[in-house]
C-alpha cells in the first residue's frame, strides 16, 4: 500500500479523473475485450470491485513462462492508493491491485493495516519490471522501494509472482 508518509507525492483530483478515464478507455481497448470479439456497448458501465468500488482493468503480465491477465482494480486518487488492500482477507489468485502514479517517481510502499502477504511489483517507464518485494510482510511499517524509477505498482497475492514465473524486466501492460 501506498502510505502517508511526506516523502511519498500528493496526486491532484483533476489528473485523477484523467488518468481514470484514460485507465478505463484503455480498458475498452484491451486486447482482452477484443480477443472475446465483443467490445463493451456504449451504455455498458465499467467493471467494479464488489467490496472496493474501485474500477477493474485487465493488467497483462508477459514473462518467460508466457503471458497472464490479471483482473485488477485501480487504485488512481490519493486516497485510494493510501488505503490500497488494507483491511482486505481475501483476493483471487487472478486478481490484483494497480497504482499509476501522476508522474514517475522513486515509489515506497508499506504493509501498514494490511492483512494478506503481497508481491509488490514496482514498473519502470518502459513497463518493464524493475523488482518485486515478494511476500511483503502483513502489518509491517518497513518501506520497500523500487529499484529506479517506476510508473505504477502492482499488487499480488504473495507468491503469486513466483508461481506464476514473474521476474525483473518482464513487461506489463495495462
Amino acid at each position: 500500500m501506498l502510505g502517508s508518509r511526506s516523502a511519498r507525492t500528493g496526486l491532484t483530483s483533476r489528473r485523477h479523473g484523467f488518468l481514470a478515464a484514460a485507465l478505463l478507455a484503455l480498458a475498452a481497448c484491451s486486447p482482452a475485450a477484443s480477443d472475446a470479439g465483443t467490445r463493451p456497448a456504449a451504455n455498458e458501465t465499467a467493471r467494479v470491485h464488489s467490496e472496493s468500488g474501485l474500477a477493474i482493468v485487465p493488467v497483462t503480465v508477459k514473462s518467460a513462462s508466457g503471458a497472464h491477465v490479471f483482473d485488477a482494480e485501480v487504485a488512481a486518487t490519493r486516497s485510494e492508493q493510501t488505503r490500497g488492500l488494507m483491511f482486505r482477507t481475501e483476493m483471487g489468485a487472478d486478481e490484483a491491485m494497480i497504482f499509476p502514479f501522476e508522474a514517475p517517481r522513486q515509489a515506497g510502499f508499506w504493509m501498514k493495516n494490511t492483512v494478506i502477504p503481497l508481491d509488490i511489483i514496482f514498473i519502470g517507464e518502459d513497463r518493464r519490471i524493475l523488482n518485486i518485494a515478494a511476500n511483503a510482510v502483513p502489518y509491517s511499517e518497513e518501506s520497500v522501494l523500487s529499484e529506479g524509477i517506476a510508473i505504477a505498482v502492482l499488487e499480488l497475492n504473495g507468491g503469486r509472482a513466483a508461481e506464476l514465473g514473474i521476474a525483473a524486466g518482464d513487461k506489463v501492460d495495462w
